[in-house]
């Protein structure tokens, strides 16, 4: 075994070297690895009167009659258009000049179909040529995205894919959504799993842990959820696909080419069809274990700024600037996009358009959603909803910074209601039921924090208006802003800042991990009993940490690939959580779809306690099977006495413990609500 790893640790050494021996070469041979060059600067009354197309064949469209290249630039005096052999290597073995034509576009054809090459194209504006581009509508690319692919896209399909369906959740409501990165939950070497990091790992079957526990898709199926929520899987900056061999990591929240998908999660970057018949096989694959897609969308800003695929092909058009000139950065990031301009609100709607057609993509979470404005959100919605009326689509109802966009036309938390259709993330039960985000000490309501209880209700009813909610109480929110629980999504942890594991850790350092999974259970009780839909944190169904770090994005996989053998160590959260989702997918008690049903149906006890949360959901709720359900959270490291009705309950949940079908009897009256758990009864 010595000799054996010697052996493997030389070999990857030489690797590495060799590897690292042609990083400048390969860097050479980019376009965009020359130096940042400043752009032409249009004043913002030219880029608004800017012409708009909206024809269905921006970049390219092959045909019978050959191949169609059409450029959206309306402030170009020429444009060149470069076809090259190779999607990384070598000069252009032709350079034509494109023809100005309708509406701010730049044509040429070719009476052949040029399937195989690559190609670039290249403006000249303010009297000099800028650096090529794929332009912005590339759906293939070569190795890093330099170069745009001429493919035929139906020879991507994989076998059975005409007969492939979207998830069936009727309501927003119905979806219990988990939010995994591709490398984190299949690259552990204890995974089972042979693609690591793959989209393909999805197609390996039977795949267990060292101590024979389900992983990979058997794992999702065990679980129960509805949807994956896959991070950025679109063509991002920040890994090079020409050296995966160091393993690089990164979220991908750094946009380079939208609409196709990322090459270091295919097994041959270079090979443009491949990252794409990979992914659809991965979204089939789902789609056959019951399960949906949803993907992480990242339009509020790009990689880089002037040397940008938008700011190639049309500089200053694609984003907003402030008055001086330079770039208004709402996202943090160095800047953001403007969906306000009615291109760049067409490109957003038409790109989640050819997702959802092209790859069957089942819904979309919208990044810092409120760079975006609310009328292109309500479009999105449309578009998307008139191809799959199941679709799920949300978004972060804030912004990283300000912005030049009015607060009013934001697609804020706050604006929700204006956005029919659209979903937000509630910072209100997440910050209330763990503790602030910002501070790793700071408890919540289930790690013990009095004085959250009203918030947490704002969590319970979704945010909606509710005579028994006090909002002017709300830590985060002062008034009901979601007009239904559809616009909700409910979460108490995610990919950024801590994970729940970690929080617990930090803010609860004097116990044990014992006792922060009991905290967790609660945690995640609020989340998935609460009106609205719930959302989960991949691994935390097996106690999953990040090992205390915040904002994991570029970190090792020793930091953030789930380790496996957490699932028989922690056998018995995995099956609290297993047990809590068959719970709300059985009980439309839990998933209400309107404001009205919430305010009628939920009736809170009047409870001093601190830590303690009593309430009724009543009268066959949403049609459910339960004429009323008691569900009382006790946040308190101390037992509770609570008053529950007369009569016969069946008991749902208590002390740590969860089965909808029941762990026992017991009669109403003074009952007692054990430290950090839930307890749920039913009639």
């Amino acid at each position: 075994n010595l000799i054996t790893y010697i052996h493997l640790f030389m070999s990857n050494l030489v690797v590495r070297l060799l590897a690292a021996s042609t990083v400048a070469s390969v860097a050479a041979l980019s376009p965009v690895a020359a130096d940042s060059q400043t752009l032409p600067k249009v004043p913002d009354a030219v880029l608004d009167a800017y012409p708009v197309y909206s024809g269905d064949d921006l970049e390219l469209k092959v045909d019978a009659a050959g191949t169609h290249f059409r450029l959206w630039s309306p402030g170009a005096e020429a444009v060149r258009l470069h076809l090259y052999a190779d999607g990384l290597k070598g000069d252009a073995y032709q350079t034509v000049d494109m023809r100005k034509d309708v509406a701010g576009t730049w044509t040429y054809s070719f009476a052949e179909k040029l399937y195989g090459k690559f190609y670039t194209f290249q403006i000249h504006m303010d009297g000099r040529w800028l650096k090529e581009t794929p332009g912005v509508w590339a759906k293939a690319v070569g190795t890093n995205g330099y170069r745009a692919a001429i493919i035929d896209l139906a020879s991507t399909d994989p076998e059975g894919w005409e007969n492939d369906k979207y998830v069936v959740t009727p309501h927003q409501t119905d979806a219990v959504v988990y939010e995994m990165h591709h490398r984190d939950f299949s690259a552990h070497r204890n995974s089972g799993i042979v693609n690591k990091g793959k989209f393909i790992a999805m197609l390996e079957q039977g795949t267990l842990s060292p101590d024979g526990e389900k992983t990979g898709i058997d794992h999702l199926k065990e679980l129960g959820v509805t949807h994956v929520h896959i991070l950025p899987s679109y063509d991002f900056n920040s890994v090079d696909e020409a050296q995966l061999i160091d393993r690089q990591y990164n979220w991908g929240y750094d946009p380079i080419n939208y609409n196709v998908p990322d090459g270091s999660y295919s097994t041959n970057p270079a090979d443009p069809a491949t990252r794409i018949r990979e992914m659809k096989k991965m979204v089939k694959a789902l789609h056959d274990a019951g399960i949906g897609v949803i993907m992480d969308v990242v339009y509020n800003h790009t990689a880089v700024n002037d040397d940008s695929n938008f700011s190639l092909t049309a500089p200053g058009y694609y984003y907003r600037h402030n008055p001086d000139g330079s770039y208004s950065d709402a996202s943090g990031c160095g800047n953001e996009t403007a969906s306000d301009r009615r291109q760049m609100g067409d490109f957003i709607v038409n790109s989640v358009k050819y997702w959802t057609e092209e790859y069957h993509i089942d819904g979309f979470r919208f990044d810092l959603m409120a760079i975006h404005d609310t009328e292109t959100m309500t479009r999105v919605a449309e578009t998307v909803r008139a191809i799959n009326p199941y679709a799920v689509i949300y978004g972060e109802g804030w912004t990283a910074g300000d912005s030049r966009l009015p607060v009013e036309r934001r697609a804020l938390k706050e604006n929700v209601a204006k956005m029919e259709g659209i979903a937000v993330f509630s910072d209100d039960i997440r910050d209330a039921v763990k503790g602030h985000y910002s501070r790793e000490e700071d408890r919540g309501f289930a790690s013990g924090k009095p004085g959250l209880e009203e918030t947490v209700k704002i969590g319970i009813v979704a945010s909606t208006a509710h005579p028994q909610v006090d909002y002017s109480k709300g830590n985060n929110s002062k008034f009901a802003y979601a007009s239904s629980p559809e616009q909700i999504m409910n979460y108490v942890s995610c990919h950024d800042d801590l994970c729940l594991t970690d929080k617990m850790r930090k803010s609860m350092p004097d116990v044990t991990d014992s006792v922060r999974m009991r905290v967790a259970r609660l945690a995640q009780t609020i989340v998935f009993t609460s009106q609205g839909t719930p959302f989960m944190f991949a691994g935390e169904e097996i106690f999953r940490d990040k090992k205390g770090v915040h904002n994991s994005f570029k970190s090792p996989d020793e930091v953030n690939a789930i380790d496996w053998t957490l699932k028989r160590k922690n056998r018995e959260q995995f099956d609290y959580y297993r047990n809590l989702i068959d719970l709300r997918r059985s009980h439309p008690a839990f998933r209400m779809t309107n404001a009205d049903d919430i305010a009628k149906n939920i009736v809170f006890d009047d409870v001093k306690t601190p830590n303690l949360i009593s309430y009724a959901i009543k009268d066959n709720a949403n049609g459910d099977e339960w004429n009323e359900i008691r569900v009382v959270f006790n946040g308190s490291a101390e037992p509770q006495t609570v008053k529950v009705p007369k009569g016969e309950w069946t008991v749902i949940a208590a002390d740590g413990k969860l089965d909808k079908n029941g762990l026992g009897t017991m009669k109403g009256g003074k009952v007692e609500a054990a430290p950090q758990a839930a307890l749920i009864l039913a009639r």
